[in-house]
């Protein structure tokens, strides 16, 4: 399984110590507002559950976010295949960190770290990211690690209730924009 290190963050495995506060994040209304629902401990639990044994089958997917320096859990970043019930295919980023890592560049610094490892580990052509079309700060984001969105990639969600939360962007970076934006 792989461990991705950036400057102030090491991405990893999970640990028996993220449960809780990952739990907590879950249950944690501002941080699931893009969500439909906030999550019980038993659905955080699951959910570890799973992420843990994709990055053990495939040595990638949504790896646990900790602070190098102070060793806190803060969040999770990574990369997982698209769902199947979606109008598109291929692999998705993503990102989503407790309220008090908001806002120090975080996400940004994980996300490129994914990126990176999507492109040169797994050499894929093309990596996108999913949000509601009302998850602002999740599209700043997007747009600082290089990705560009096309509104004719919007589509309603089919996961999502019908509701505001259920129209969805697409942003999009190829391998090619990805070797250019590092050039630059």
């Amino acid at each position: 399984m792989s461990e991705l290190r950036t400057e102030r963050l090491l991405l990893r495995g999970w640990q028996e110590s993220d449960l809780a506060p990952w739990a907590a994040m879950n249950a944690d209304p501002e941080v699931r507002a893009h969500f439909p629902e906030v999550l019980t401990r038993e659905q955080s639990e699951a959910s570890v559950a799973r992420f843990q044994t994709a990055l053990e089958a495939r040595g990638w997917g949504w790896w646990a976010v900790e602070v190098r320096a102070t060793g806190e859990f803060i969040g999770l970043t990574g990369l997982d295949p698209v769902e199947e019930a979606m109008p598109f295919t291929g692999v998705e980023a993503g990102w989503r960190l407790a309220r008090p890592a908001w806002g120090h560049g975080y996400a940004t610094e994980a996300a490129e770290a994914a990126l990176a490892y999507g492109f040169t580990t797994l050499a894929l052509p093309e990596i996108l990211a999913v949000t509601t079309t009302t998850n602002l700060r999740s599209q700043a984001v997007m747009r600082r690690i290089g990705m560009t969105r096309d509104p004719a990639d919007d589509f309603d969600d089919p996961g999502v209730p019908d509701g505001p939360l259920r129209r969805s962007v697409v942003y999009r970076i190829s391998a090619e924009e990805q070797r250019s934006k590092k050039r630059a």
